[in-house]
């Protein structure tokens, strides 16, 4: 009996080994950088936004940082008016990757619910902080107080003209009948307050928007808060969700600002991309993004604030299956 036990003592040690073997080979796949094949090539297009926004300059940077990276493949910049064209050229196949608010994510799958299929997330990068500037001498002290000013509410088919829309009517007003509505970009707004050829301007972006602190140099203004619109802008559906209150920091724009936080309303920013696109680019993409964030941080304040632990939260999108096998490697 002793050796039949002593052969049964032998196969359960070796199942057991076995075994091991399987879970450090497991656990292995699960913590190691998925990098099979040839380093990507080829060319990328990346879809900004306007010229003087956060997604313009972010977009430069991150080309920059990607010639290191990603040596050969050739991005190519695009400008847009911002969010939602930017989707607009994923889902056409004229952008391969871009930056998109969410909550102009979550309108585009209502509205597209069988394109919007095709959309994936690599990270999500920073929140956007909604602005409303007026000149310092101005009497408008909320939004409900835009009634029969002319306002620059951004260009059709952008973020902020999106998210204009949806705070004016938590505002109790209408953008084609209580406002003159101005439809022009960040590009065109800081000269137009300036001439006086409007009253306010909205603004949504990282902080601080090069625009607006630009124009705080040579011409006083004032940001408005938005606080007071959060509850009343939730109430209109699950769209509005995605924006929650913030205080801008004090120091964001401090000619302005002058040692004070401004109750806002804040939305964050995407990486996204399509199914389409080969998981090891993403991947690699992806990899670059977070490991940048220092680099691209010093001229880009915004950008600081990605973070390995929330780049993850992609709602309303799903992550690309590169995305989640860089965050799979990275994860301890």
């Amino acid at each position: 009996m002793a050796p039949a036990l002593s052969r049964i003592g032998r196969r359960r040690a070796a199942r057991i080994a076995l075994a091991g073997c399987a879970a450090l080979a497991l656990l292995a796949w699960w913590l190691l950088p998925l990098r099979d094949g040839p380093p990507p090539r080829g060319t990328m297009t990346f879809s900004t936004g306007v010229p003087t926004g956060v997604y313009s300059l972010y977009g430069k940077l991150l080309k920059e940082r990607m010639a290191e990276d990603l040596p050969e493949v050739d991005v190519r910049l695009r400008a847009s008016e911002g969010s939602v064209q930017n989707l607009q050229r994923l889902v056409s196949g004229q952008a391969d990757f871009t930056i998109a608010a969410a909550d102009a994510v979550a309108a585009y799958e209502d509205v597209n619910p069988g394109d919007a299929a095709s959309l994936r997330a690599c990270a999500r990068l920073y929140d956007d902080y909604m602005q409303l500037v007026v000149d310092r001498d101005s009497d408008i002290g909320s939004a409900r107080e835009l009634r029969g000013k002319r306002v620059a509410i951004g260009q059709p088919g952008s973020g902020v003209s999106l998210i204009t829309h949806r705070l004016l009517r938590a505002a109790g007003l209408d953008a084609d009948e209580d406002i003159t509505a101005v439809r022009v970009g960040i590009d065109k707004m800081p000269a137009m307050l300036r001439e006086g050829r409007i009253d306010a301007f909205f603004w949504s972006g990282g902080l601080p928007t090069t625009a607006v602190a630009d124009l705080a140099d040579d011409f006083p203004v004032r940001l408005v808060q938005l606080g007071d619109l959060v509850d009343e802008l939730h109430r209109q559906g699950r769209d509005t969700w995605q924006y929650r209150s913030a205080l801008m920091p004090a120091d964001a724009y401090p000619r302005v600002q002058r040692g004070q936080p401004v109750k806002t309303i804040a939305v964050a920013n995407l990486l996204v991309t399509t199914d389409r696109t080969d998981p090891g680019l993403t991947e690699a993409i992806t990899r670059t993004v977070i490991d940048s964030r220092d680099e691209i941080g010093r001229d880009v304040h915004a950008a600081q604030l990605v973070d390995l632990r929330t780049a993850v939260f992609t709602d309303p999108l799903d992550l690309h299956e590169g995305a989640s096998r860089y965050y799979r490697s990275v994860k301890s």
